[in-house]
């Protein structure tokens, strides 16, 4: 089992930036790749990031790309989302997930989610 839980959400203007971390207990975080999405209301969850279990590789949503950074400290058993240049559009409940094997995009293939962390970006 792989404990996890969001953090960093919040209220941000456009165009300002938050950084959301997932703290991971249990099980050896390193062990799992790990992903972020996110789910707006009314719409499907949705893949934002993600990274494999040593951090080598990233993959990120065309929407985000170049303006959002996944990274890792796998000492401190922590994910990271840097979002930069936020976006109203960006507006949504943000989860980190993570799995064994193979770094996916797709949210059903994740075992592992945390509990999720608001992010609202004023226009």
């Amino acid at each position: 089992q792989v404990q996890l839980v969001e953090s960093g959400g919040g209220l941000v203007q456009t165009g300002g930036s938050l950084r959301l971390s997932c703290a991971a207990s249990g099980r050896t975080f390193s062990s799992y790749a790990m992903g972020w999405f996110r789910q707006a209301p009314g719409k499907e969850r949705e893949f934002v990031a993600s990274i494999t279990w040593g951090g080598g590789s990233t993959y990120y949503a065309d929407s985000v790309k170049d303006r959002f950074t996944i990274s890792r400290d796998n000492a401190k058993n922590t994910g990271y989302l840097q979002m930069n240049s936020l976006k109203p559009e960006d507006s949504a409940v943000y989860y980190c997930a993570a799995k064994s094997g193979l770094v996916t995009t797709t949210p059903a293939s994740y075992r592992y989610w945390g509990q999720g962390t608001q992010v609202t970006v004023s226009s």
